[in-house]
């Protein structure tokens, strides 16, 4: 049967992205207190298209999604962009992965509950690898900020989501701590996000982790909701302004940034 896809197409436009999207795919991640975690993923998987091909095909990534089956983590994070880009003949891929993660909230007493925190993985391979990984941190009306118990879940006064590209390993728990350190150093002061958001930057900055962060609080209030953001270092164009949109829709934001080769956190 003639490959209709890798026929040439005089047309000569380049396709930025082209792939599957909002794929559910469960997959295991460390968890720095139990080992490992089961959860479910939403994936976006895309290459680029130069103008000389007419298509790709579609089923390849699923299929590139099975062959790693049951050793998904972040190890291979790096594996599966690079079948990507040779069996799709592609000069860049890249796979976007957001998936909730359980760890203990509250520091009380009585039995702390499991806090949900929603974390993003935006990986791309060109000529180098990068990897830049979210979390979203909720953050609650009592004096206990986002470490109290789960119980107050209907007190929230918003959220902090952190994007960050790692100089070494760090536990998606501590980032959260980190961030939690941020928000309650703000407490004794007046709560907004302006202040919220220089409190986290200013305790990111001080850790030497991060060769790159982001910061974007939001407050839930009636009808609307306010926000603040910060970026370290400052790009005149930054290709992560999307985050701000990612607090808000849930959606992915774009991928494609420089990372260093150590890879800063495991699955």
């Amino acid at each position: 049967m003639k490959d209709i896809q890798s026929l040439h197409d005089s047309r000569r436009i380049d396709i930025r992205k082209v792939g599957v999207k909002s794929v559910t795919y469960p997959i295991i991640v460390l968890d720095k207190a139990c080992t490992t975690q089961s959860t479910l993923a939403r994936m976006n998987m895309y290459v680029n298209l130069p103008h000389h091909f007419k298509g790709t095909h579609m089923s390849r990534f699923i299929e590139i999604l099975n062959r790693f089956h049951g050793r998904f983590n972040l190890k291979m994070f790096r594996s599966i962009l690079e079948e990507m880009k040779n069996r799709l003949d592609a000069e860049a891929a890249h796979l976007e992965m957001a998936f909730p993660y359980f760890c203990t909230a509250g520091t009380m007493q009585s039995a702390p509950g499991m806090e949900r925190y929603d974390c993003r993985l935006h990986g791309s391979l060109a000529s180098d690898f990068d990897l830049v990984v979210e979390v979203e941190v909720p953050v609650r009306l009592s004096s206990q900020g986002c470490h109290e118990n789960t119980a107050d879940i209907a007190g929230v006064w918003g959220d902090v989501t952190v994007a960050v590209r790692m100089k070494h390993f760090l536990w998606i728990e501590d980032l959260i701590t980190l961030v939690g350190q941020g928000v309650d150093s703000q407490m004794a002061q007046t709560r907004t996000v302006e202040s919220m958001c220089r409190c986290v930057s200013a305790v990111l900055q001080r850790t030497d982790s991060f060769q790159w962060y982001k910061v974007v609080v939001k407050n839930r209030t009636t009808g609307y909701s306010t926000f603040a953001s910060y970026e370290w270092p400052e790009q005149t164009l930054s290709r992560f302004d999307a985050v701000e949109e990612t607090c808000c829709r849930g959606e992915f934001s774009p991928a494609g940034f420089f990372c260093p080769h150590t890879l800063p956190i495991n699955l």
